[in-house]
This record gives structure tokens, sequence and C-alpha cells, in this order.
């Protein structure tokens, strides 16, 4: 039997908010739920989503890391009970529908719709949770619930600040229930969190919290409107008057630029002037993986070195002229021993 679902077509966020006849106007509910996820982050979603009434009176937005393809709008819409679609570009949302964030595209929100900016990757990833969680809080307030699930590193956690400061509700999955623990631990040493419960209970509690009405909006920080601005590529390049922090003697791992040292409460973060973002973890994750590619491309030029200079003695051999040959051969063997000491420094690194 086909699934029947159950939701509110074609009403808008402002429209749901609105009284009917007869009614009083109240305040409002927790309309907005946005969900960062990555490593093992599926498993948790799939539960999380499959347990969601189909009478949700709230737009839920997922961002997942992933990499050029995704069917993650698929995956959802068969599991759980409310519509599941890709994001678009400039598409206004609704009540009772999940949208998930494309590969290569932040999913960022205001007015009523959804904007994807190719904009600078945050914490090595585009789509990255941070710039959906900081628009959803500037666009609105105390109505967004921002939820992180599984995953490596630490993107996620400015984002639960940013919903935290304006007076949204900030949910974690339990990082005993998380296959890869590392965001949602980081996010506890940093954020103050309203609800921590494992996956298998995220759904009925974000129902309950959707249903509850929204308390005060508290007004956005300027650094939180600036890198959101970031995001919408806005700032095509970051203005002195507009730096968000001091600079630092490091470098951006993405483009070789000086990065600016932002201390966000007790998290101190990263941006360099193009507006690529990094917290520590992420600057120490992409110092490594930038650090393997410069050894492994030592290790690339000493064996061809050794190589090259091999033959060439074999060559000045063959013409009968020895001492260049001797010491071409005692050349080759110091590059052989240059590239047996890179490949110990990685193999080294492997077992870490």
């Amino acid at each position: 039997m086909a699934k029947r679902r159950i939701h509110v077509p074609h009403v808008t966020l402002a429209q749901a908010d609105r009284p009917g006849a007869g009614e009083e106007f109240g305040p409002r509910n927790h309309s907005i739920v946005v969900i960062g996820a990555s490593a093992g982050g599926v498993e948790a979603l799939k539960q999380v989503v499959s347990d969601f009434p189909a009478e949700l009176r709230a737009a839920v937005f997922v961002v997942l890391h992933v990499g050029p393809a995704s069917y993650l709008p698929e995956i959802l819409d068969r599991i759980g009970p409310l519509p599941t679609y890709k994001a678009i570009n400039g598409a206004t949302f609704t009540v009772g529908n999940i949208y998930v964030a494309p590969p290569g595209f932040h999913l960022l929100l205001h007015d009523n719709h959804m904007m994807l900016r190719r904009g600078p990757r945050e914490n090595l990833a585009r789509p990255a949770i941070d710039p959906l969680f900081r628009s959803a809080a500037l666009s609105y307030g105390a109505q967004v619930i921002g939820v992180l699930l599984s995953g490596a590193l630490s993107d996620g956690t400015a984002g639960l600040r940013a919903v935290r400061a304006v007076g949204g509700i900030t949910v974690l999955q339990h990082p005993n229930d998380a296959l890869v623990p590392d965001m949602v631990q980081n996010a506890l040493r940093y954020v103050e969190i309203d609800h921590c419960a494992p996956a298998a209970e995220l759904g009925s509690l974000l129902a309950t919290l959707v249903a509850e009405p929204a308390g005060e909006t508290f007004p956005a920080p300027a650094a939180m409107r600036l890198e959101a601005a970031i995001a919408t590529q806005e700032h095509s390049t970051m203005k002195e008057e507009d730096r968000l922090g001091e600079l630092s003697v490091f470098t951006c791992p993405e483009c070789h630029g000086p990065l600016w040292e932002i201390e966000d409460g007790d998290m101190i973060r990263y941006r360099c002037h193009t507006g690529h973002a990094f917290t520590s973890d992420a600057i120490m994750d992409a110092q490594s993986a930038e650090a393997d590619e410069i050894l492994w491309s030592l290790l690339r030029a000493h064996q061809q070195r050794a190589e090259f200079t091999r033959r060439m003695a074999d060559r000045e051999k063959a013409k009968d002229r020895p001492e260049i040959a001797t010491q071409l051969r005692d050349r080759a063997k110091e590059y052989q021993a240059d590239a047996e000491v890179i490949e110990h420094i990685l193999e080294s690194r492997r077992v870490r």
C-alpha cells in the first residue's frame, strides 16, 4: 500500500503564523528546524525523520557533508511521513516538508525562501552546517531549533552558538549514541545545550518542541550578520574595517591568505580575507592533509632523482668513465636515503 502523506500544502510560515477567523493572536511556535550531520549521520537522520509526526508544524532543513552526488532526499522521503525535497535556489518553503542541501552549495534561509550559494567552504565543507544555522538564526530568531547529529571535527558548533544567541533551542544527539561523536562532543564543550538525547528519541522530542511557543528573540551580534553575508557572497573579500578578529600568524589552508583569529566565547575560530572559515580542529586537519601532500610530493621527487641519477651512472660506466659513475651512484644513494626518511615519516603518520 502506498504511503499516505499528511501535510499542510501551500502554506508559508508567515501564513501558518497568522490567526484564523475567531482566533486570538498568540506566540509563534518553533517553526524552523535545522539539522546538521556528517560522518555516521545518515542512520541518525533516518531515525529522526522516521519518528516525525505527519502533522509536524515546522519546515525542516538538513545539511549533510556529502561528496559530488547525494541521494539523501530520496532516502529520507521513503523512510518518513514528511515529503522530502532537494533544496532549490529562490524557492519558498512550507511547513510539513523537509529540504536537503544539494552537493556543492551552502543552504541558507531568508525571508521565507531558500538560497543556494557557492560561497567559501567552512570547516572544509560545502554545504556546511554553520552557514545554514547562522542564516536561520538571523531570519527566524527564537523560532529556530538547531539539531546536531553524528559527525567528525566541529562544524555546527558555531552555528548552534548563533541559534542560542538569538533565543533558539539547541539539541544534540547524545555522544554515546553517535557513530562519530566529535561534532556533538565539541558542541557540548562550547555551547549551552537545551536537550541531548539518542537519535531514537529525537523525532518525538522535536515534535514536542515544535508545538511549544517560541520565546523572545534577542538581537543578533554584528559579527554574526557579517559571517552570514560572507556565506551569501555579499562580501567577495573581507575589508579591514569588517575584520572579525585579530590577524594571526597562520595562513589559510584553502587559499594561503592570512587568517584572522576569532574569539567566539571560549571557542577559537579562523577566517581568511576571502571568507574560508575553520574551527581549530578543522585547521589542524587541513594542515595535516597539506603536510601529507607535501611529504608525498617530496618522496616522489627524491625517488625520481635517485632513479635518474642511477641511470646517468650506468651511462657513464658504459662510456668507461668510472669516476663520474661512482660520484653519480653516491649521489643516488643520498637521494634514496632521503626518500627512505620521508617514507618513515609517512609510515609513522599512518599508524597514529
